[in-house]
């Protein structure tokens, strides 16, 4: 039974669901995204209180990256089981109560354990937020909302340094965790204002039949998986540690490093939606190697460049083109996966991409306490970003397939799944 059968015919109801669904998963990401970058924010102070090294506080960075395939995978599996709606509310709740208990504790061992938990969270938080959203909107316009989607986890980093701006230097960094506790309250809107998905109806099905689906779409998840690891190296490797270059090299206050980063997470949202908007034009692969190929050309911008007001359109042009290759992923990762493995499929080889990519954290701490933060992050940055694109290049694409046999109103039939490459 399609969404506007569901709905009683009702266009607007359809609309009312999509735009509910959109928000739901856009929220969801974008509140997670703030409670992982609110670390990135302070870690030298963290390590001050603990009494351990920069490096040390970073690698529980790397932690929740750890940890966030074993989230993909039981909320991955739920999701497919159980439908979108209750795994996420599920999720929401368990991610908010562990960034409030990292307020609480009370040494580096308790810490790093609760950021452990937290990457389980953070895991499953994607993969079933993003099947919502992709199989809830229309087809036409599948990649723009996907790089809306996206665009929520920069917004969560913004959001990340309003507070960082407003709440630590009055309360500390033990209050921005508190602030985490937050988005549980969105589980009420889930709850009251979304409904189930179409697609999750139709490819439901019984264990047998789903362990077989897996088997046959070996060989495109590994590639799946190989993609979105170079594709958090290029996220993470210029992200994660931006706020610690441009304090501990550059020698900016908290409050300019805020403003730096708010602006070039402006840049971020703006090309995370206009390339989401090529690839609705020209296609996913296009528009992903376009902007990797653009990043790895403003890298001097970015990390090298002699004054601040030049450092500042660095950060936006590099956040504009590596968000603007990420906000097509969700997309392009939801049309090739099958669609009784679409909750499970993408978020797992996202999530494995993170962990395979999660010592690019570390690496750039280490390498910037004994070489610098500038030439260290901006080799990895160059490197990863020609890679990516080599990647993308040879992999399949699936722009436009359906999810559903009954489409909803304003979507096409698209093409056939190509076959990797």
């Amino acid at each position: 039974m399609d969404t506007a059968r569901r709905s009683g015919s009702d266009p607007a109801a359809v609309r009312a669901n999509q735009r509910n669904a959109l928000i739901a998963g856009f929220l969801g990401w974008t509140l997670d995204a703030f409670d992982f970058f609110v670390l990135t924010f302070v870690l030298a102070q963290v390590a001050h209180d603990f009494g351990r090294s920069v490096p040390a506080i970073a690698l529980t960075v790397a932690a929740s990256l750890w940890t966030r395939p074993i989230g993909a995978i039981i909320f991955g599996l739920m999701a497919d089981r159980w439908g979108r709606r209750r795994p996420l509310m599920i999720n929401i709740l368990f991610y908010s109560a562990i960034a409030f208990l990292c307020g609480l504790a009370p040494n580096y061992t308790v810490f790093f354990v609760l950021r452990l938990l937290y990457g389980i969270g953070m895991g499953g938080e994607w993969g079933v937020g993003a099947s919502l959203v992709m199989e809830t909107v229309p087809v036409r316009c599948r990649g723009v909302l996907s790089g809306l989607l996206q665009m929520g986890y920069t917004c969560g980093y913004f959001l990340a340094a309003i507070v960082y701006s407003v709440v630590f230097p009055l309360w500390g960094w033990r209050a921005m965790f508190f602030v985490g506790g937050l988005p549980a309250l969105l589980t009420l809107f889930v709850r009251a204002k979304v409904k189930e998905t179409d697609a999750w109806h139709e490819a439901r099905t019984d264990w047998p039949t789903y362990r077989r689906a897996i088997r046959q779409n070996l060989r495109l998840f590994a590639y799946l998986v190989g993609m979105m690891t170079i594709m958090a190296f290029v996220s993470h490797g210029t992200q994660d540690m931006y706020p610690t270059f441009l304090q501990r090299e550059r020698h900016f206050s908290p409050e300019l490093t805020a403003v730096i980063t708010m602006i070039s997470m402006t840049g971020a949202i703006v090309g995370g939606l206009l390339f989401g908007l090529y690839s609705d034009r020209t296609g996913r692969r296009r528009a992903m190697i376009t902007a990797l190929l653009l990043a790895c050309a403003v890298v001097p911008l970015w990390v090298l460049a002699p004054s601040t007001t030049i450092i500042v359109l660095g950060a936006f042009l590099m956040q504009f083109m590596v968000q603007g290759a990420w906000g097509i992923v969700p997309a392009h990762i939801n049309e090739l996966a099958p669609n009784q493995l679409r909750g499970f499929f993408p978020g797992l080889a996202y999530q494995l991409g993170i962990l395979f990519a999660s010592s690019i954290v570390y690496i750039e701490a280490l390498l910037g306490e004994h070489f610098s933060y500038s030439h260290t992050m901006g080799l990895l940055a160059a490197t990863v970003t020609v890679l990516g694109a080599l990647i993308v290049g040879l992999g399949p694409e699936a722009k436009g397939v359906l999810f559903t046999s009954a489409p909803c109103a304003g979507t096409a039939a698209g093409p056939v799944r190509e076959t990797p490459r």
